[in-house]
């Protein structure tokens, strides 16, 4: 995979990563089926982003009724 290729996917994680913190700020908590399905992005690029917020300590999980949510860590 050549650098710019790598480069590109790595930006629009850190642009989906937004779309997702914008999103939870307005709904959450929220299931990750319901995120993935509510945000205009493919469901793998959401998961990635989840994943980069989840590794900078933005997101926290939370077992619910039947599945995880997932919201903002409160500050």
């Amino acid at each position: 995979m050549s650098a710019e290729i790598e480069s590109h996917q790595v930006e629009s994680i850190g642009v989906v990563a937004g779309v997702v913190w914008q999103y939870l700020s307005e709904h959450e908590p929220v299931t990750l089926s319901k995120l993935s399905r509510e945000i205009e992005a493919p469901r793998d690029l959401v998961m990635q982003a989840v994943g980069w917020l989840g590794r900078e300590g933005k997101i926290e999980f939370h077992q619910g009724s039947r599945s995880k949510l997932i919201s903002l860590v409160k500050e």
